[in-house]
């Protein structure tokens, strides 16, 4: 049995329902707050996922970052080297889906020439008559990024814990090539 943690970064523009979709995850859908403050600096959620069909537990420690442009450039030298990324976008804001690129290259600038695993997050499915960005862009835009794309509603508890738990899957393999480097190297 293999225990990890591991630090994922939660960036996405301001209101995309980053919080919303960590506290959800967190409270295993108890706890869905109808009202609340933007969050003005970093938040850090842990959550142990155990990973389906093994006795391999994650922790992850969610970084809920800020999505105001100043809020994020203050916060940003909190993120430290990025190995995993939770990017969520509002299904209902063109917006939010276009500074998907700004905010992946920001991530890309901390991870020091390596490779960032991670998801992308439509959020709001739940919101079907203000839908904005269609699913087989938003795939298109994460299978040309290397991204698995998920549609969530933190609101409606859809589909919540999938990507999370991708996440811990996708570390525990980054964990496994890396021990089978090192016993290559050995050999």
């Amino acid at each position: 049995m293999v225990k990890l943690r591991t630090r994922c970064l939660l960036l996405g523009d301001a209101a995309v329902g980053k919080s919303s979709l960590c506290h959800m995850f967190h409270s295993e859908g108890v706890q869905f707050q109808r009202s609340y403050t933007m969050t003005a600096g970093v938040e850090l959620v842990t959550k142990c996922a155990t990973i389906p069909d093994s006795e391999h537990s994650v922790e992850l420690y969610l970084v809920d970052c800020p999505g105001k442009e100043l809020l994020a450039e203050a916060c940003e030298k909190m993120w430290g080297e990025a190995w995993l990324l939770c990017l969520v976008f509002d299904l209902s804001s063109d917006q939010s889906f276009l500074s998907c690129d700004r905010w992946l290259q920001r991530v890309q600038a901390h991870s020091l020439g390596n490779t960032v695993s991670g998801v992308l997050l439509g959020n709001k499915c739940d919101l079907l008559e203000r839908r904005a960005v269609q699913t087989e862009e938003a795939q298109g835009w994460a299978q040309a990024h290397g991204l698995d794309y998920y549609e969530t509603s933190a609101k409606e508890l859809d589909t919540c814990s999938a990507p999370l738990l991708r996440l811990a899957q996708t570390c525990l393999s980054l964990y496994e090539q890396s021990c089978e480097r090192m016993h290559s190297l050995a050999s």
